[in-house]
This record gives structure tokens, C-alpha cells and sequence, in this order.
């Protein structure tokens, strides 16, 4: 049966060509109308000067917003003025894998509301040192098989490949009230898995091609892990996360502040380590910790001042 795709990619900052190029070389391969929809969120000038022609394009619809209004708000916008029954929600630093992306979407949609694709990226170690923190990050953390990626939380919902019914997205949308970088897919994720709508997982990843510098990646997890506490406390969000668990383990023992002053001792030493041309992971990991801790303190003081006086 036929059925129509919108395919949104918000834009920040970087030449799109390319994808656009490649999705529509291959949309043929959806059985019905395809629209591909970007949407600038305050991109520098000569971005979006590089960027404008496209929307002369055939099937291609480009707009700007006057102002950068953030991960969950644009794509918000995206998905209002979408034409078509299906979203297939991209980011602009990914290209396609092969031939076949958009076919295989169209031989899945039928077995679910929502599809995830997953991601991967490039097999060869960056000649960049700063750049090998997000490469290894990807190659390990992010780049799972569609077997591995079923078994965890719903919460750990990726959107850079995200195949959506609109009328289903509609319902939920990203939470705007989250500001800052990251986890307004936890909440989908979390909100889809709560209505009882079912998730199903393709191994159809796109190529993250756009690897931040490791203080960039740095910046944006630690505005992440702001977001993740400030989710757990406002709705449950992320009680399942093994970052979240560890750290308010250690809160529900007495060990919060003891280990939170370790691991502030070796920020230093973690941040130097995750920057250079060898980083670990596993110090990402206690570094991410230690940010969760800080948040933890940062909420109990918070309420310790709305507390009346006795």
C-alpha cells in the first residue's frame, strides 16, 4: 500500500548537500510522495547562504528561523509543518549507508509505528586526535546491532534515524522546556514505551559523519547529564539508566560526597585523558558520574532552600 514521507533534518551550522543529494537519488525507493523538509536554526551566514539553494529544488522544502531554538523545539517545527503520514526524523551530520536506506524503511513500516535505523560510522581511527573520544564513543556506545539495541530501555532512543507515524509524534512531541543539549529522546522513548506503543529496531544506520572535537562532545554531555537529572526528578525519566542507577546508589548509601571529592581530584587528569589522542571510555564514564553527583547535590540544596523554616 502506498503511503507518504516527510523526511526532516534540522540544520545547525553545516552544509547539508550532500545527504539531500544522496536522499534524492533514492527517493524512488518509497512506495508514494516524499518531501524533504530542512528547517536552519540560526546557522551562520555563510551556512546558510551555502544551504538556500536547495529549497529550489524539486522536493525539497528549506526555511530559516530567525533564532536558534534548540534540538526538541526545531524539530517540533519540523514535524508540524510536515505534509505526510510518515516522519523519518535525520540529523544533518549523517549520510546514508548504501542504496537500500530508503527501501528497507518502506518494507518495515508496516510492522510498527515507530522505526529505529541506528547509526554507525567511519571503520578508521581519526587522524585527529581530538576527534577519537566521539569516534569511540560512536563505535562502541552507539553503533549496536538492531538484536543488541531491543534489549535496551525504551528511554535509550536514539533520534538521528527515527522512522515515526506523524500522527504518533504528534501525541508526544520533544519536550521544549529542555533547553540545553540532550535527552529530549529519553523522554519519546519513555513516553512511546509508557502508551504502550511498540518500538521496532532495523539494522538500517545511517553514518554519523560530523565528529565533534572532544571539549565540544564534553560540553554537550555534560549539558546532557544536567538534562537527565532534571528528567528523573520532573517525570522518572532515566531511573533505568546505569549512570543514573550507580549514582543514586551511592547517594542511598552515604557514599554521594566522598566519591564526588575523588573524582573531582582526577577531573583534571579524566578531562586530559578524554582530549588526547588515546582516550578511555571508562574515564568518560567517571567523569559523567561525577557530573551526575553534582547534579544530585545541586537538586538537594535547591530543596533545602524551599523547605519552610521551623
Amino acid at each position: 500500500m502506498k503511503s507518504s514521507l516527510s523526511i526532516l533534518i534540522p540544520v545547525y551550522n553545516r552544509a547539508v548537500a550532500p545527504l539531500v543529494e544522496q536522499l534524492r537519488m533514492h527517493l524512488p525507493d518509497w512506495d508514494g510522495p516524499v518531501e524533504i523538509c530542512l528547517l536552519d536554526d540560526a546557522s551562520r551566514p555563510e551556512i546558510q547562504a551555502e544551504n538556500r539553494p536547495l529549497g529550489l529544488l524539486p522536493n525539497v522544502r528549506y526555511n530559516e528561523l530567525p533564532r536558534n531554538v534548540g534540538r526538541a523545539a526545531i524539530r517540533n517545527q519540523l514535524a508540524a509543518a510536515a505534509r505526510h503520514e510518515w516522519l523519518l526524523m535525520l540529523d544533518n551530520d549523517v549520510l546514508l549507508p548504501d542504496a537500500q536506506f530508503l527501501t528497507r524503511y518502506d518494507d518495515t513500516r508496516a510492522l510498527a509505528s515507530v522505526v529505529v535505523g541506528g547509526i554507525t560510522c567511519a571503520t578508521s581511527l581519526p587522524t585527529e586526535p581530538t576527534l577519537r573520544l566521539r569516534w569511540y564513543y560512536t563505535q562502541q556506545r552507539e553503533a549496536l546491532p538492531a538484536a543488541r539495541r531491543r534489549l535496551l530501555p525504551p528511554a535509550q532512543l536514539i533520534p538521528s534515524n527515527l522512522l515515526i507515524r506523524a500522527e504518533v509524534f504528534r501525541l508526544f512531541g520533544f519536550d521544549e522546556a529542555l533547553t540545553r543539549y540532550g535527552h529530549e529522546d529519553s523522554k519519546l522513548g519513555w513516553q512511546l514505551a509508557q502508551a504502550g506503543i511498540s518500538i521496532h529496531h532495523l539494522d538500517n544506520p545511517v553514518v554519523h559523519d560530523g565528529l565533534d572535537p572532544a571539549p565540544e562532545f564534553l560540553r554537550k554531555s555534560r549539558a546532557a547529564v544536567y538534562n537527565l537529572v532534571l528528567l528523573y526528578h520532573k517525570d522518572g525519566v532515566g531511573a533505568d539508566s546505569q549512570l543514573l542507577r550507580t549514582a543514586l546508589r551511592l547517594q542511598r548509601v552515604g557514599l554521594r560526597r566522598p566519591v564526588a571529592a575523588l573524582l573531582r581530584r582526577l577531573r583534571s587528569y579524566l578531562h586530559a585523558n578524554l582530549c588526547s589522542a588515546t582516550p578511555r571510555l571508562v574515564y568518560f564514564d567517571l567523569l559523567k558520574l561525577y557530573w551526575v553527583l553534582q547534579e544530585l547535590t545541586r537538586v538537594e540544596k535547591a530543596r533545602h532552600k524551599k523547605r519552610p523554616a521551623a
